[in-house]
């Protein structure tokens, strides 16, 4: 039997030992599981409380059973799920006796979602909105996450696909009916007209989304700056707890140390790096090359200074090119610390105490301003993901292209206005996409 026909079964929730536990199945044999673990099947949608017996009688747990006949499921096949107490003695008897059962075997990563996908339920883009609210850390990208799993894209898209395939079914009949005087001008017209307004719809899109995709990995800030200068104590000041180790000695920091924010919902990975100066020590030229390696490519740099000290010489090439901006990556904020020792912050820097917090929350306010400028508007971005951008991409320079080409010849521009569909078709997951399902579905937990 081929993998795809044989039933699936998998733990739902989260890792044992917990108060309770679900177990999920889907799949031709759900119902007979149901019957032989507990009797006989419960009615369609409505829990049911049994008891589970194993195949020699002998009870498992007292349970809530459900059944959900296929196709109105979420996998669009028979579905059956047993909500049992927690414990790991209790999860190893229930999926020891379901293993037994012929046609059955667990669950891959993200095979429940591949098999909604695969049965209609979902598109691809809701398969992703699905898998970025599993990983959503923070309530912006959790808000995000949910609006691509409600179809706000796939359903744009299969629209645009639609006026697409109408406008290319006006342009191949004016291909047919050629040689009828001006029957071609006559239907080039609207479809023209509906080429126009596609084309600028979903390049207003991809103008609107600012870095919309980027809500999802976040926005990189890396500390950086000379040794000793309060790197690794602006670093705890900003996660609220002990993250780095504070040390009035030179080189403590030799490799980067990374920790996660939630600053207004906006995702912030906040990187602590090596003081950046020459040294002899094999190490710690290691982590000043990494320091160097993780802030060239930040979207934000925090070049900390002390107080009214001047750069030390070493370092003035290095605090140069970053403020400069003579590198790859972002913005480069000056921050001079310890302005409670006599040091005061310039015009265009800030002015903190990483010691005792003064200007931290003013430091953390601008954080917060810079990533809503940096994602931009995030409520209504259709594009969340690298994928999503490049295939809409085509899409567009395809309708371009057929919008210049029409008056060459029909035959030219109904192909740049086939690419464009089947561009938003592989959006949607409904063209040859068996090159990305992997990736994608992999990467989701067991038993989803």
């Amino acid at each position: 039997m081929h993998p795809r026909d044989q039933t699936i079964f998998a733990l739902s929730s989260g890792r044992p030992p917990s108060a309770i536990a679900i177990v999920r199945v889907s799949g031709p044999q759900a119902g007979p599981v149901v019957t032989t673990l507990a009797g006989k099947l419960p009615a369609p949608r409505k829990a049911s409380r049994r008891l589970l017996r194993d195949s020699t009688g002998q009870p498992i747990d007292d349970a809530v059973v459900l059944w959900f006949p296929g196709p109105g499921t979420a996998t669009g096949e028979d579905v059956a799920e047993f909500h049992v107490h927690g414990g790991r003695a209790v999860l190893a008897a229930l999926l020891a006796v379901i293993s037994i059962i012929p046609n059955m075997r667990a669950a891959d990563p993200g095979e429940f979602t591949q098999r909604a996908f695969e049965n209609g339920k979902l598109d691809l883009t809701e398969a992703e909105g699905l898998d970025d609210l599993i990983h959503a850390d923070t309530d912006r990208q959790r808000r995000q996450a949910l609006r691509q799993l409600q179809g706000l894209l796939g359903d744009r898209a299969r629209d645009w696909r639609e006026r697409i395939i109408e406008a290319s079914a006006l342009i191949e009949a004016g291909i047919d009916f050629s040689d009828e005087g001006d029957v071609p001008a006559e239907l080039r017209a609207p479809a023209v007209k509906a080429i126009k307004a596609l084309h600028a719809e979903i390049t207003k899109v991809l103008a609107a989304q600012g870095h919309s995709e980027r809500l999802r990995d976040g926005l990189v800030v890396a500390i950086a700056g000379e040794p000793n200068v309060g790197k690794s104590t602006l670093m705890n000041q900003l996660a609220r707890r002990e993250v780095a180790i504070v040390s009035p000695h030179a080189g403590t920091t030799r490799d980067v140390i990374e920790v996660q924010l939630d600053l207004d919902g906006y995702p912030v990975t906040v990187i602590d790096t090596a003081g950046i100066r020459e040294t002899d020590d094999p190490v710690e030229q290691e982590g000043v090359r990494r320091a160097r390696a993780r802030a060239e490519a930040a979207d934000l740099v925090l070049w900390l200074v002390e107080g009214e000290r001047a750069a030390n010489p070493d370092t003035t090439r290095s605090l140069r090119k970053f403020a400069q901006g003579d590198r790859p990556g972002g913005s480069v904020w000056i921050v001079r610390n310890k302005i409670d020792l006599g040091g005061v912050g310039r015009r265009g820097e800030f002015g903190i105490s990483a010691r005792s917090g003064d200007g931290i929350p003013e430091l953390v306010e601008a954080l917060v301003t810079f990533a809503a400028e940096f994602f931009g508007t995030t409520e209504g971005a259709l594009v969340t993901r690298a994928r999503q951008r490049d295939l809409l991409s085509r899409a567009s320079d395809s309708l371009r292209r057929s919008l210049e080409l029409v008056e060459e010849g029909e035959e030219l521009a109904a192909e740049e206005l086939r690419a464009a569909a089947y561009a938003l078709g592989r959006l949607l997951g409904r063209v040859d996409v068996e090159d990305v399902l992997g990736a994608i579905f992999q990467k989701f937990c067991i038993g989803k």
